[in-house]
């Protein structure tokens, strides 16, 4: 029997999966965004120039390889590097509007499974492009918020600020020497980092090198003045909206796009994998990617994170018909369509009043309708709620 990749898994019936779908999709075209859907294999070079080749998931996770064609490609590993090479290719880069967009789709990577982690997932994602101001920033995190506050999912919000081309070379210079003190008692990931991104040491998840890093420099105390009192902003609108927060020093996110805003919304009840949200602005990676100088900033929240938390209801729905002669299928199917506004089943087998009551009540259906000799000639339907 051929069975699933490991890692990956099937889909069966979840309607918690579609709850989260709708209630993501509804929130964020609240918010004025537009749908966006792009392709799961891109150029390998999409993610290196974008993630970063110092990144854990350039190095060690992604799904790459040569196409027939000689291409080097990948499955994508993450979303909005796909936006944004999307936004330039349709030169939206030029147009000097702002532009918004919400994605929902499977990504891919390479790693150990466990509990909330798969190496096919799934991400709803917000992009927003054109717009630099730090409010932005708020009604992003403001989305976030929504969206789990309407799945009934209780977080806590973490902010910081990565600074900007201003204050992080001379912040980086700090961190530099600080590693370089400890590089013998750091992992071997973290020694290279020192050389490829410095700023990537912080996100280590060794618990030895997490115990270094405590006393490392911290970027919220090197920041320039500009992105002082945007990070300043950034509190004060969240305290505006009521939205709760915690400043953590040492929140980098795993990908070497983020500057100025990042964030990520943790729970406490999903284990070790507590990251259910994680974004930030982005201001570099349209040029990074051949594009017009364009801010920009989103997030995403990893589906199978959340998907123990969203609670649905098991209420009966719809409307099962039968017919207890054959006959009586015409006469169904018509009436079928007439009222198909809702949930309506057509049981095209030929059953007993009692097989098609079970079968009924076994779908969770709402109400039966059976047709029978008696019925077809009347033109009516035997009725039953369940």
């Amino acid at each position: 029997m051929i069975k699933a990749l490991r890692g990956m898994k099937d889909i069966i019936e979840d309607k918690r999966f579609l709850k989260i779908y709708d209630i993501a999709r509804k929130v964020a075209e609240n918010y004025g965004y537009n749908y966006i859907e792009t392709p799961i294999l891109e150029e390998t070079r999409l993610f290196k120039r974008s993630v970063g080749e110092s990144s854990d998931i350039v190095n060690k996770e992604m799904y790459e390889f040569i196409d027939k064609g000689g291409n080097d490609v990948c499955l994508r590993p993450e979303g909005t590097a796909g936006v944004v090479r999307s936004f330039i290719e349709h030169k939206f880069d030029r147009q000097g509007t702002p532009k918004r967009f919400w994605y929902f789709g499977p990504m891919f990577r390479y790693e150990r499974p466990q509990k909330g982690r798969l190496r096919e997932f799934h991400q709803f994602g917000i992009e927003s492009f054109g717009e630099e101001s730090v409010w932005e920033d708020v009604l992003i995190i403001a989305i976030a918020s929504d969206i789990f506050k309407k799945l009934n999912i209780d977080y806590t919000l973490k902010i910081n600020s990565l600074g900007c081309e201003k204050c992080m070379p001379e912040y980086k210079e700090k961190l530099v020497t600080f590693l370089e003190k400890n590089k013998e008692a750091l992992c071997e990931d973290c020694q290279r980092r020192i050389t490829q991104n410095p700023i990537r040491t912080l996100d280590c998840k060794n618990q030895n090198c997490q115990a270094i890093l405590k006393d490392a420099p911290k970027i919220t105390d090197n920041l320039c003045q500009t992105c002082q009192k945007d990070f300043e902003k950034l509190q004060e609108g969240l305290k505006a909206l009521n939205i709760p927060f915690e400043i953590d020093k040492h929140l980098v996110r795993g990908l070497d796009y983020y500057t100025k805003t990042t964030f990520e919304f943790i729970s406490n009840e999903i284990g070790a994998q507590s990251a259910i949200c994680g974004g930030g602005r982005y201001d570099r990676l349209v040029e990074m990617l051949g594009g017009k100088p364009t801010p920009g900033v989103g997030f995403a929240i990893g589906i199978e994170r959340i998907i123990d938390l969203v609670k649905v209801e098991n209420e009966r729905e719809g409307i099962y018909m039968g017919a207890l002669v054959e006959e009586a299928i015409p006469f169904i199917l018509k009436k079928a369509n007439e009222i198909r506004t809702q949930k309506v089943y057509v049981e095209p087998k030929i059953k007993s009043l009692k097989a098609h009551l079970k079968a009924a009540d076994k779908g969770n259906f709402k109400k039966a309708l059976i047709v029978g000799e008696d019925e077809l000639k009347e033109g009516r339907f035997f009725e039953k709620n369940l």
